[in-house]
């Protein structure tokens, strides 16, 4: 359960950081962000059933 939360909050962070972004009209780096942010959850989740 702990992994869903630390997800919930590196996700919600990009978010408010990617909204941020669009804001400030910097659309490409609210992109690449969301799309970072995307990738360390998904390795975290991986990573997280190989210790299983």
């Amino acid at each position: 359960m702990e992994l869903y939360r630390d997800l919930y909050y590196k996700l919600f962070g990009a978010l408010a950081d990617a909204v941020e972004l669009l804001e400030a009209g910097n659309v490409w780096q609210a992109k690449d962000h969301l799309i970072k942010a995307q990738q360390e959850a998904e390795k975290l989740i991986i990573e997280s059933d190989a210790e299983i």
